[in-house]
């Protein structure tokens, strides 16, 4: 991942989700938000150069800490986050930074945090204590509990790093704009003409919408009346859609699979709609 500067370190909510196409990518976007939040330089941050910085690309540095998925005794990582592992992060948020002037908590795989631990974040996630970042790494936000999700703003890797096809763009928008509507008719008949995409294109369209999906969860681009807990169902389904079409499930099932469910229940898109 190319290096993302920030102008001004307020662009980075105290408490964030940081979503990407997959682990890795959001990791290292979480990994430059961290930096950037010690880095010492006077201009964009993370600048690269700075003590901290070069602490923070070695892993090393003191005020970012990793929160990640505990091992058996067999060295294997267990499938969830525990409630005790937050309880102690929280603890642990109270004691001021080592070397800089903020505290970094990176919590990878956040969407595999058990239930217990999601409630036991909730007040620290609402108002964290000063100095003190949280920066969530979820690959399918939409397994975090909506109380986890309302307090945090949402980062996208995607967004960052690509520049849309246009022709691609387009048909996207076209798709979200269907969903949006809540037409579930329109939507078939949008669907039922595009299944005849070979995989290539199938791969594209879906990487595409996820994309412009996350613009809108990040606020880069307008909702079109769809509430944040829509757009986050509907980015989860693409990413699976995506994960399907790698393993080369066809265009027809994928798209009958999205004129079913990519519209949400009306007790899901609200009052509103």
């Amino acid at each position: 991942m190319a290096l993302q500067q920030l102008e001004d370190i307020r662009q980075i909510a105290q408490a964030t989700i940081v979503t990407a196409p997959d682990r890795e990518a959001g990791l290292a976007c979480a990994e430059q938000l961290a930096a950037a939040l010690v880095c010492q330089g006077s201009g964009p941050r993370p600048c690269g150069v700075c003590r901290a910085c070069r602490k923070a690309a070695a892993g090393i540095h003191p005020d970012i800490i990793r929160v990640r998925r505990p091992e058996d005794d067999k060295g294997r990582q267990k499938k969830e986050i525990q409630v005790d592992q937050i309880r102690r992060m929280a603890a642990d948020a109270l004691v001021l930074p080592n070397e800089s002037e903020r505290k970094v908590y990176l919590v990878e795989d956040a969407d595999t945090m058990n239930t217990a631990a999601q409630n036991a974040a909730l007040k620290l996630l609402e108002e964290p204590p000063r100095g003190v970042w949280f920066l969530l790494c979820a690959g399918n936000p939409a397994l975090l509990l909506p109380t986890v999700r309302s307090r945090c703003a949402v980062w996208s890797a995607r967004a960052e790093e690509q520049e849309l096809d246009p022709e691609l763009r387009k048909l996207a928008e076209g798709f979200l704009r269907c969903c949006a509507g809540g037409d579930r008719a329109e939507l078939l008949r949008w669907c039922a003409g595009h299944e005849d995409m070979d995989n290539r294109s199938l791969s594209a369209f879906l990487d595409c919408a996820a994309a412009c999906t996350a613009e809108r969860i990040t606020g880069r681009a307008g909702t079109e009346g769809m509430e944040l807990r829509e757009l986050l169902r509907l980015h989860a389904l693409l990413e699976r859609c995506r994960t399907w079409a790698r393993v080369n499930t066809g265009a027809r099932h994928i798209f009958g699979l999205l004129a079913v469910d990519a519209i949400a229940d009306e007790e899901i898109r609200g009052v509103a709609h």
